[in-house]
């Protein structure tokens, strides 16, 4: 059946605004039929408060949380939910007791506990005894441009004398230990450092002492070149402080310790499958390597890749020698006699490796060489971004200063400004040991 249009009871015309009374059906000043005004639409809540709507069922996973009794009455408020009206569980899904009712229902945080003041008084500052006043810590030296080797460093990291901009915790390390001594530089071109060191020295069965340097340059067409290089110089300098006390021949010690950094280095090509799909066509880690392990009569050097060691005797008449032999292009055209080496390191495949430490390394094959010299001098141990400035053994012999023995660490900074002053293309790292090995003194480790 039809309906019939119903008084309305609005209180203004919807077309004029125009003031309308109780029963009008048409507007007294413009004529609006009000019968056909739209009803209100019925007031639907989001939220149901009083628990009475049916629930659909949970879904699977989901709390099923208990619906809250009906009121009792129209006016009545629907009763609340405490806390202890529901069942927990633990993180194994196993209930929890019952609440103790003695201890209250709340497990949660407690409000009976006793008031406490609001300030907490503190004793009167006492003035200090000067005599038992700890000393005051001397004042810090300061910092020297590791460009320069000159001027002072400012606040803002800037050298005072020349302007060069000091490089971040990485992208400059120094460290001694004992006679020897290294240090690790960004260079002026790259954007980190992915070189790393390990410098360490421990003692033999017989009580002799031993020095260890790991240099590490990390691959930089490869991914994370500074994670491998880092890894690699940690594993082989553990793996060399573990046998060396033992009574391992250094050189079979310096193999495993190779062996060792090889195994950390491919370690790292592990990644998630997420991460995989993301970067599917990236290079596994890699790195070179070269270590030396001076004792008191004997010099052990281990490679794999272009990282390099020298020998600089202290007497300067005497000739210098390199230690190592390089897994490149340039080494593999010179060996085979197809180009001198000055024409072979100058094309542009002549840095090119054959040989480095990761997962996707052609075949590991640690290089290791003992040596016994018949005079002091010291061990240079280094990446190409030394040598690339000083390539000749002579070369070398010439930058490193006469004092490098007794001052290993000004030798170390003295080499990296000459490579930061010849262009600093790369990253250099180099280590410098004396030999013989000095004797501990008492309480060094």
């Amino acid at each position: 059946m039809s309906q019939m249009p119903q008084p309305t009871a609005l209180s203004r015309c919807p077309s004029c605004e125009e003031p309308l009374e109780s029963g009008d059906r048409y507007c007294g000043a413009c004529g609006y039929d009000l019968s056909v005004v739209p009803a209100p639409p019925p007031d639907t809540p989001t939220l149901t408060m009083n628990g009475t709507v049916p629930r659909p069922a949970p879904e699977a996973g989901a709390v099923d949380w208990p619906a809250a009794p009906a009121a009792a009455g129209a006016e009545a408020h629907a009763p609340v939910h405490l806390p202890t009206d529901l069942a927990g569980t633990d993180s194994g899904g196993s209930h929890l007791p019952a609440a103790d009712p003695a201890q209250g229902a709340s497990r949660g945080v407690r409000f009976d506990r006793p008031s406490e003041p609001d300030d907490y008084p503190l004793a009167a500052p006492q003035p200090a005894d000067p005599r038992t006043a700890p000393p005051a810590p001397p004042a810090a030296e300061p910092k020297v441009c590791v460009a320069c080797r000159t001027g002072s460093v400012d606040g803002d990291g800037y050298c005072e004398h020349c302007g060069h901009a000091q490089p971040r915790e990485r992208d400059h390390m120094e460290q001694e230990s004992g006679p020897g001594a290294a240090v690790s530089d960004r260079g002026l071109r790259h954007h980190r450092n992915e070189d790393a060191f390990a410098l360490s020295q421990t003692v033999l069965p017989d009580g002799s002492p031993a020095l260890v340097a790991v240099v590490c340059d990390g691959v930089s067409s490869a991914t994370r070149p500074d994670e491998a290089s880092l890894a690699a110089a940690r594993a082989a300098s553990e793996a060399l402080l573990a046998a060396l006390p033992c009574g391992t021949h250094p050189q079979q010690a310096m193999h495993e310790a190779i062996v060792a950094a090889s195994h950390a280095v491919n370690a790292l090509a592990t990644e998630p499958e997420t991460a995989q799909e993301h970067t599917p066509h990236q290079n596994a880690p890699a790195c070179t390597l070269v270590s030396a392990v001076v004792t008191a009569s004997l010099l052990i050097v281990g490679w794999v890749g272009d990282s390099r060691a020298y020998w600089v005797p202290v007497d300067r008449t005497a000739p210098p020698a390199r230690l190592t032999e390089d897994d490149s292009w340039a080494a593999q055209m010179v060996a085979a006699g197809l180009m001198s080496e000055a024409e072979a390191y100058a094309d542009e495949r002549a840095h090119a490796i054959t040989g480095w430490l990761g997962a996707d390394a052609y075949e590991l094959e640690p290089h290791t060489a003992a040596f016994k010299p018949d005079r002091p001098g010291v061990v240079v141990v280094c990446t190409d971004g030394l040598w690339n400035y000083a390539e000749a053994a002579e070369e070398m012999a010439e930058v490193v200063p006469s004092d490098a023995e007794r001052r290993p660490l000004h030798a170390a900074r003295v080499l990296l400004g000459h490579a930061l002053d010849g262009g600093g293309h790369d990253n250099v790292t180099v280590a410098v040991l004396p030999f013989p090995a000095p004797p501990q003194r008492a309480g060094s480790a």
